[in-house]
């Protein structure tokens, strides 16, 4: 049997800076670098950066 292949992309979780427990789930290449964006998080009214995170 064959080994099984890896996906190009992969699922992240982009966690919020502010602290809220606010994130957004996205998928970035696999041998890309980390993720990290300005994106609004509706706990705090306004666009924070959000840093990437493992899925559990």
């Amino acid at each position: 049997m064959a080994p099984k292949a890896k996906q190009r992309r992969i699922l992240v979780k982009l966690v919020s800076t502010a602290l809220t427990g606010f994130f957004y789930t996205t998928t970035r290449p696999r041998l890309g670098e980390k993720l990290a964006m300005m994106k609004y998080d509706p706990m705090v009214k306004k666009h924070v950066l959000f840093t990437e995170g493992k899925i559990k």
